[in-house]
């Protein structure tokens, strides 16, 4: 269907400026386009030499909010603990887990080159010494006389540190059966663990023996299954993963550590720079294929919408032409760009092509009616320029409503692609004109718009009143459910689960003291670091709480009673006399025969099930083993004995701390040299998810205001941001509402745009609500954006309606809104396809609240408008 003439409205006298634009330009088409060349080549030249991108998080906010005025000021009193890459190592066996963690810290230490730091907090000498003390005193005294029980033992392992002095002890358990004398219930783990040792090693695979396990066992547990390392790698904030370098070095090294080649330890790489790193790369993963499948699509709704390379062309150049002018004024305004502002280019392709996607179809519209370009060319201009114009000051200031938040990432993406929108919108006045005079495209033989949208149209005014009350129930719901809209403040969960580093944290959050949330106060001395802690202890949200106070052990006098009667009794036992020899294959022989003939006796005493049992059998295959294999045993069974036994030693000697004794090493990371004095609260699993870090955080602050850490800024950036947000949309709604007042100088006309923009807002919370998809740090990025780009089609039919339109559906107008969305959804339905969720779902939330915003376009107001015009003409 044709539209007439007449619908290009004076805005504001600028229709008839923006036509003798077109005219100059038209004539003065090669001039423009090399006028164009030059400042696109200024524009890539000056942003080579001075546009970046910092992929720093910390830049994202503004300096003068009070929560991220505490979080500098923490960094600050403790920068060991920031921009940290943590190798998370275990293994079969502690000890093998201890042995890698030590040659890592040691690797890592003497690279200056990529790590400023290298630390192994739970490695230190003081709680060696001090382990036992840090035992409830239940635990402490079941050890210790279990220790005692197996004095014996322990003496015979002690003077022959070799699997021919095992080979004795075990015979002296065996005797002390046939005698009845022995109870073995409490040494059942023991045995198992040599049964299950001299099975492998008699298999011909044997594997180191943790007598960590057999002697420590509470202090193993104690220490848990991990061990750390903590890296603070020199970071290239030039490059997308600032910590990249480092990291792939401590992967090397790793890599190359006795027990990781066996396989019987691992080392995983987490921690703050680990994730951030393994961030970018999961959102540049794809990038490059998922572009290109966008351009060719893109390139491909193009054809459908303009049917000739002569349009096509312009409208791609018109578009290139806006980007890199765009790109130009970024590197002036900005310099250097955040991880949100660098979003800038991806949105103006996929909102700025719809100007030229307008311009180019009312072009083929006008083509029809008038052959000659010299008319044709200014006639097109006056019939659209106007609409383009509302809608470009329209989509810039849902971008500018960005800039005064406190969001600073959002704030510059808000600022280069406002001002993008204004170079597109100039391009396409200018520039486009200037590349259709000169690729001179083809007279239409046909009308342009869609014959199938008459009867559409047909079918709107005949159901008027029904489509109308389905969409005032649609709102009425999404009005119902903005309450239910929920936002997951936690940025892990916009990070892609399936990363080393993702998987690593997700493995450790079980336990509180290797969860990731935590809050952070520090208080003026010792005296209000306990009382504070006291307070933090009663929250429900609170499972842990630690202070400098927390290194010193409790009840010592009590324990250290129990740890001197037992050293009185153990200390002779465990002081060699001499240096243990060398073992030859015939000596383990003979060590094994003797056992054997002592430990087969008292199996008639025991069930046939027992260890001992076991471990008789696989003492008699290895009789007949090689040398080699009998060797080899003895590696495995007593490597880490004499090591352990050197920490028994230790723990048994076992003084009297208090804070002073705490080591430099570990007390700078709780004590400051002012005094101050750090407590770290860390959450209670029922406060892992969103809800519940918001309860904790708000627990938290409400005892200590001052607090800072993890949890913490996680719950104030969603405050920030929503708030941002909110107002951003507010600011944005409000500027709209000014523009559309100003062009269209009617408040009906202005509030018939405004209501169908708001009831494809509602019509978003109702599919959000419905699927249901949470609102997050990514994907809320696209609820104000989209304010400025669903007020455009609007405004083209408002504005065609108000010159006389009727049958919206069949114009070339729907036809350019079809396509032109078809445009958008293919650049934003490419973050859809991102592994990385937090822009995975940007991409999906931007794609339905574009397909809300078309469908209230494109059959809400055909709808509502085609009822008003009945009337008037009634």
């Amino acid at each position: 269907m044709r539209e007439p003439a007449g619908m290009g409205l004076k805005i504001m006298g600028s229709t008839a400026l923006l036509t003798e634009a077109t005219r100059f330009c038209r004539r003065r088409a090669l001039w423009v386009v090399l006028a164009a060349m030059v400042l696109a080549g200024l524009s890539l030249t000056h942003a080579a030499h001075h546009l970046g991108v910092s992929t720093n998080t910390d830049e994202l906010f503004a300096s003068s909010l009070p929560w991220r005025q505490r979080q500098v000021a923490y960094e600050k009193n403790f920068p060991q603990n920031q921009d940290l890459l943590v190798a998370v190592v275990d293994g079969s066996i502690p000890e093998e887990a201890e042995a890698t963690a030590d040659a890592l810290t040691k690797a890592l230490s003497e690279d200056k080159e990529h790590f400023l730091s290298v630390q192994q907090p739970g490695a230190l000498p003081y709680f060696q010494k001090e382990g036992l003390l840090f035992l409830d005193q239940k635990s402490l005294s079941s050890l210790l006389d279990q220790t005692i029980d197996a004095q014996p033992f322990l003496g015979q392992l002690t003077a022959d540190p070799s699997a021919r002095g095992l080979f004795a002890a075990l015979s002296l358990v065996a005797m002390g059966v046939s005698r009845g004398e022995a109870n073995l219930q409490p040494f059942m783990p023991a045995l198992q663990g040599f049964d299950d040792a001299l099975r492998q090693a008699a298999d011909g695979h044997p594997k180191p023996l943790s007598w960590e396990n057999l002697l420590a066992g509470p202090l193993a547990q104690q220490a848990g299954q991990y061990r750390f390392v903590l890296a603070q790698p020199r970071l290239d904030y030039d490059a997308l993963e600032p910590g990249g370098a480092a990291t792939a070095v401590l992967r090397h090294i790793a890599a190359g550590l006795e027990f990781v080649r066996t396989g019987h330890a691992h080392v995983r790489i987490t921690g703050p720079v680990a994730l951030a790193d393994e961030e970018f790369s999961t959102v540049a993963h794809g990038m490059v294929e998922g572009t290109l499948i966008s351009i060719a699509l893109i390139t491909l709704w193009l054809f459908l919408a303009l049917r000739s390379w002569r349009l096509i062309l312009p409208v791609l150049a018109t578009l290139m032409l806006g980007l890199t002018l765009t790109i130009g004024f970024a590197s002036v305004a900005v310099g250097t760009l955040n991880l949100v502002s660098v979003a800038f280019a991806i949105l103006f392709v996929g909102i700025a092509v719809d100007f030229a996607i307008q311009y180019c179809v009312r072009f083929r519209e006008v083509r029809h009616e008038i052959a000659d370009p010299a008319i044709s060319l200014p006639e097109t201009t006056r019939r659209v320029g106007g609409q383009i114009l509302v809608a470009a000051a329209a989509t810039a200031a849902g971008f500018l409503a960005f800039v005064p938040t406190s969001f600073e990432g959002v704030a510059e993406l808000g600022l280069i692609a406002g001002v993008g929108m204004v170079i597109a919108f100039l391009c396409t006045m200018t520039f486009l004109p200037a590349m259709l005079s000169l690729f001179r495209p083809r007279a239409e033989g046909r009308e342009i718009g869609f014959a199938v949208g008459m009867p559409l149209d047909r079918t709107l005014l005949r159901w008027r009143r029904p489509v109308l009350l389905v969409f005032a129930l649609i709102a009425v719901s999404g009005i119902a459910l903005l309450s239910r809209l929920t936002f997951d403040s936690d940025p892990l969960h916009t990070k892609n689960p399936n990363t080393e580093a993702m998987r690593t944290l997700y493995g450790m959050m079980g336990d509180p003291m290797t969860n990731p949330y935590s809050a952070d106060i520090l208080v003026a001395n010792r005296e209000q670091a306990e009382a504070l802690a006291k307070k933090l202890e009663k929250l429900p949200t609170v499972a842990e709480v630690l202070t400098l106070s927390s290194f010193v052990p409790d009840n010592q006098d009590e324990k250290l009673a129990l740890v001197a009667d037992a050293a009185s009794l153990l200390g002779p036992t465990l002081t060699p006399h001499t240096p243990p020899s060398s073992v030859t294959p015939e000596q383990i022989r003979l060590a094994i025969s003797a056992a054997l003939g002592q430990i087969r006796p008292a199996l008639a005493k025991l069930p046939a099930n027992h260890p001992l049992a076991g471990i008789a059998a696989a003492l008699d295959r290895l009789s007949h083993a090689s040398d080699e294999t009998l060797l080899a045993a003895n590696a495995a069974l007593v490597r880490f004995l004499p090591m352990q036994l050197e920490r028994l030693r230790t723990a048994l000697s076992a003084e009297k701390v208090s804070v002073k004794d705490i080591p430099p090493a570990l007390a700078k990371d709780w004590q400051l040299p002012d005094g101050r004095v750090r407590v770290q609260a860390m959450t209670s699993p029922k406060a892992s998810d969103s809800a519940g870090l918001h309860r904790f955080a708000a627990e938290v602050l409400a005892v200590a205001p001052d607090a800072s850490g993890s949890a913490i800024v996680i719950v104030e950036t969603a405050q920030t941001i929503v708030t941002a947000f909110r107002h951003a949309a507010m600011g944005a709604i409000a500027a709209i509402m000014v523009i559309l007042a100003l062009a269209l100088r009617r408040v009906l006309d202005a509030a018939l745009v405004m209501s169908a923009l708001l009831l494809s807002a509602l019509m978003t919370v109702v599919v959000i609500s419905l699927l249901p998809m949470a609102l997050n740090f990514a994907n809320i990025i696209a609820l104000p954006l989209l304010l400025g780009v669903g007020v455009s089609f609007n405004i083209y039919f408002v504005m065609n309606w108000r010159a006389g339109v009727s049958g919206f559906l069949a114009t070339a107008t729907a036809r350019a809104v079809i396509f032109s969305a078809l445009t958008t959804a293919t650049a934003f339905g490419s973050l859809a396809l991102s592994e990385h969720p937090g822009t995975a779902s940007m991409g999906n939330l931007l794609m339905i609240s574009l397909g809300c915003t078309l469908v209230a376009s494109l059959i809400y107001i055909p709808a509502l408008l085609s009822g008003l015009r009945r009337r008037g003409q009634a």
